[in-house]
């Protein structure tokens, strides 16, 4: 069995190229996604936009940058992911996250943060309007009747009507349904309380070894896709790579070894029944060795291939979206 191969990207910078530059070295070497992090209190340019910039250069990976559901509206998110869904040609996703932080708040003149489970509450809120959302116009509304000069056929679009205690949304979406019909989306999961709270389609974890691993994965539902996530700093020998790790810590594994021996980690984990590993390079040199070298140790080993899929819903072997409504209208 082969495993999803993924990338985190990381960044402050605000030069264009310098995006443009990493995420075609993992387009290159045909990884399956890369992530972009965000916060709002972070410096840095926004993650949405950043994955948008780079769509066009791009030819096969899909690109997955955090938005954060606090104090921000579903309805904006819901318009610039199918944005960067029709830009890609079908290769967005969304890293769902949320703020506590009071800092973040006042960044945005916005109410004091809420506690843990309001604050999931409050995601698992602004998921839901942003599926509806993406589903609120029906693949074959857009109908361009010159004859007519209909644009759009309005018995196809869809009021979402969502009411609930953070924020109520009637719609229908100002984009057309994405090239997916539903862009992919991941949340970042530490403990259960998150992933019962938050359905989405991917989760990344944080195992300490392959026994957590496993246990994390039987907790989950059969058909989410799981990725482990490992900080990684690769050299030609062990010796430099943890000196170059120094006194790094991270909420995730911290790997410090040659290609080969963070490939035997890959392997040794893919028993544990996760889809893939998201690699979080420790520098941008990290980055090259794993789409120059890592890659290529993986596919030799049969641990990864290149996916000759043309959306990330079927890269990662998600069902095809159904449209709820175009379903109801049909099972009326």
């Amino acid at each position: 069995m082969t495993l999803q191969v993924a990338v985190a990207l990381d960044d402050r910078s605000f030069a264009a190229q310098d995006w443009v530059a990493a995420v075609q070295q993992a387009d290159d070497a045909r990884l399956d996604f890369v992530t972009f992090d965000d916060a709002f209190g972070r410096r840095g340019p926004d993650a949405v936009l950043v994955a948008s910039r780079v769509a066009p250069v791009t030819r096969h990976i899909g690109l997955v940058p955090v938005a954060t559901t606090t104090h921000t509206e579903p309805f904006h998110l819901s318009t610039a992911l199918a944005t960067l869904d029709w830009v890609s040609r079908g290769r967005a996703g969304w890293q769902v996250r949320v703020s506590a932080d009071p800092a973040e708040a006042d960044l945005l003149g916005q109410r004091a943060p809420l506690g843990f489970d309001d604050l999931f509450t409050e995601a698992a809120d602004a998921v839901e309007v942003v599926r509806r959302l993406w589903d609120s116009w029906e693949d074959d509304a857009i109908i361009k009747d010159v004859a007519t000069g209909r644009f759009v056929d309005r018995d196809k679009l869809h009021y979402i009507d969502f009411a609930g205690e953070h924020f109520t949304v009637k719609g229908p979406s100002i984009v057309p349904r994405p090239p997916q019909g539903q862009p992919v989306i991941a949340a970042l999961t530490h403990q259960a309380r998150v992933w019962e709270r938050l359905d989405v389609d991917v989760y990344f974890v944080t195992p300490a070894d392959v026994d957590n691993a496993a246990t994390i994965v039987r907790q989950l539902p059969a058909e989410k896709k799981v990725f482990a996530d490992v900080v990684v700093f690769l050299d030609a020998d062990q010796e430099t790579a943890i000196r170059r790790r120094g006194a790094t810590t991270s909420d995730a594994a911290v790997f410090a070894g040659t290609p080969a021996q963070l490939a035997d980690l890959i392997a040794s984990w893919e028993p544990a029944g996760i889809a893939g590993v998201r690699l979080r390079p420790g520098t941008p040199a990290d980055l090259t060795t794993i789409t120059g070298e890592l890659t290529g140790v993986l596919r030799e080993r049969g641990l990864f291939a290149p996916s000759t899929a043309t959306t990330l819903r079927e890269r990662l072997g998600l069902p095809v979206a159904v449209n709820r409504y175009s379903q109801e209208a049909a099972n009326a």
